[in-house]
Parts: structure tokens; C-alpha cells; sequence
């Protein structure tokens, strides 16, 4: 195994100082470096507050800033954060008006994060948003329902619009926990993912394999297929989500396009087109759009295709400005 790093020990703590160096602008450290926070903070705003284990950067402290999050904690790689570490990310960010926690839909993040609120709902008002846009999961009938993957970005980001403009606590909860019905997605990998700590892969492929519906912590996904070309592969997620996606009248859509760590911004590209192309033959037009390296899995050769419906005003959120790290406009 060949990586940029000393050692696997000091490899998170190393990348993340690196991090808060390089964006400075955005972010600081919160105190003994337990969590990021915004550089600037508005008093009186609700803060909204994420985080989850390394290697999915640059999510979730790439999107700290104006009109996303006010704070992140960091795990280690693919491991949540402790309940101390969110503690102190709700004890740095709260101005006044509370904290919502986005969550993605995992056992331990959501142990943690439950525990967390626990502990510091004394002295702060405190809720929590569910992320739960994977298929892959509620296909397989896992008992915990589907992961939060790649549309975490558009919660967080749509919530974050929002509490800038003053939307209160439990506005902001109904908010998200609507948004969260209507956004799915679905992963596809060429190769599994490389932990720096065990030196393993976590699946391996042949040369004309594929593994669909992978999670982003390296999880393999429900059928290892041969390889195609990228217009079937397409096609089977589009498939597969737009079949598990209720669509109503007056939905306006958002696709969005995610590598997943390996995969060039070319090939990226060229799979948005095939899946627009696809979703528009469903008479369904895509009003916005985003494509990119966002919500990681390491070093894994892969993507994922998240298909969100929103309202008008969603859609206005998520035009509204952002200036953080990795999402800017």
C-alpha cells in the first residue's frame, strides 16, 4: 500500500490540521481541537452541526461556512465521532438559538450523536435531522433502513440557506426531515477501498467486475456484476432510484453527480449526461444540477447518482449563497 501520509496513526489529525490551515478563511479550530468551527459565527442564529469518520472528505468540514454548517467533528477513518467531540462542536457553535445535528443514518453516528444530545440538553435547546438517502440498504431490508450517503450535501446545504435567513429550530427540523422523503441516491465502484490501518481492501474485484450499490465506508453492495459500459451503469441506478422516488406534482429536480474518491472528473461528466438523458426520458426535466468529488470513500474508483425533488422555496435555498471550502457560488 502507497500513500501520502507518515503514519496511519497521526494521518487524520495530520489532514485535518492541514485543512484548517489551508481555509482559514472559513474555519478554525474549536477548543483542544475536538471540532472546526466557521471563523465567524452569527449570534442568534440556529447552528447547524454535522460530522462522522474521516476519509469521506471533503464532507462534512469542507461545508462549513456561510450557508452550510457552523461546526464538524472528525473521527477517525470511517469511525464516528465520540459524544465529547459533538459536545464540544454544540458548545462552540451555539449563539443562542440552538443547534441542529444533521446525522447520517448509521449505528454509531447515531449512538453517538443521541448520546451527545443527552448529555448537553440541560444547558442548550438541541435537534437532530436523520439522513437516509441510500437505496442500496432499504433494498436489501436491512433493519436500520438506508444509509445517509451523498444527500447529506443537499440537507445540509438547504438547512444551512435556511438558518441563515433566520428559520427557527423546529422549523428547521420539519424542514429536513421533509427533505430527507424526497432525495435518494445510489453507488456503483470499480475497486474497493484501501484503510490505512489495516492495509487491506475492503472487497476485491476482478478486471471485468463491478460491485453495485456500495456504501461509503467501503461496504460492498448487493450484486457483483460484469463491467459495462457507462450507459448501462447509468442506467441501473437511474433505474433503481427513480423506482424508489415518489414523484409529485410540482417536484423540480436536482441531480447530482458524486465521485467517490478515484474516479477523474471526465468520466464524472460523462455520467451526468447519461443520467439526465435518463431522467429526462421520464418526463421528468432537471432544474438543477451539481457534479463533483464531494462525499468520499477514500480512494475508491466509483460514483454515486443522488436524485433529489424539491419545492420552489428548497430550490431557492439551494440557490441562496455559500462560501465554504468545497462548495462556493
Amino acid at each position: 500500500m502507497k500513500k501520502f501520509m507518515n503514519t496511519a496513526e497521526t494521518m487524520v489529525a495530520e489532514s485535518v490540521e492541514g485543512f484548517v490551515r489551508a481555509h482559514e478563511a472559513f474555519v478554525v479550530f474549536g477548543a483542544e481541537r475536538k471540532c472546526i468551527r466557521r471563523r465567524h459565527l452569527t449570534s442568534g442564529k440556529v447552528a447547524l452541526i454535522s460530522g462522522g469518520g474521516a476519509g469521506h472528505e471533503p464532507m462534512h468540514i469542507g461545508f462549513i461556512g456561510q450557508g452550510m454548517l457552523d461546526a464538524a467533528c472528525v473521527g477517525h477513518i470511517f469511525t464516528s465521532p465520540t459524544p465529547s467531540q459533538i459536545i464540544a462542536a454544540i458548545e462552540e457553535a451555539d449563539t443562542g438559538a440552538g443547534c441542529l445535528l444533521v446525522v447520517k443514518n448509521y449505528d454509531g453516528d447515531l449512538m453517538n450523536f443521541e448520546m451527545a444530545i443527552e448529555m448537553a440538553c440541560g444547558r442548550h435547546s438541541l435537534d437532530m435531522v436523520v439522513v437516509s438517502d441510500d437505496i442500496e440498504t432499504s433494498r436489501t431490508g436491512e433493519s436500520r433502513g438506508r444509509r445517509g450517503v451523498a444527500g447529506t450535501l443537499i440537507v445540509e446545504k438547504i438547512l444551512g440557506a435556511a438558518a441563515e435567513r433566520g428559520m427557527p429550530l423546529d422549523e428547521l427540523k420539519q424542514l429536513g426531515e421533509g427533505l430527507n422523503t424526497r432525495i435518494r441516491s445510489m453507488g456503483v465502484a470499480l475497486n474497493g477501498v484501501t484503510v490505512p490501518q489495516t492495509e487491506r481492501t475492503t472487497f476485491v474485484l476482478g478486471p471485468g467486475e463491478m460491485e453495485m450499490g456500495v456504501g461509503i465506508h467501503g461496504e460492498p453492495g448487493h450484486a457483483r456484476q460484469p463491467f459495462a459500459a457507462s450507459d448501462a451503469i447509468i442506467g441501473h441506478l437511474c433505474e433503481a432510484i427513480f423506482g424508489d422516488i415518489s414523484v409529485t406534482r410540482g417536484s423540480r429536480a436536482l441531480l447530482f453527480v458524486n465521485g467517490l474518491g478515484g474516479t477523474p472528473p471526465a468520466e464524472l461528466y460523462l455520467a451526468y449526461n447519461g443520467a439526465r438523458r435518463f431522467i429526462e426520458e421520464k418526463a421528468m426535466p432537471i432544474e438543477r444540477s451539481l457534479v463533483g468529488t464531494y462525499v468520499t470513500s477514500l480512494d475508491m474508483q466509483g460514483l454515486s447518482i443522488t436524485l433529489a425533488l424539491l419545492t420552489d422555496e428548497e430550490i431557492a435555498l439551494w440557490d441562496a449563497p455559500v462560501a465554504t471550502a468545497a462548495l462556493h457560488w
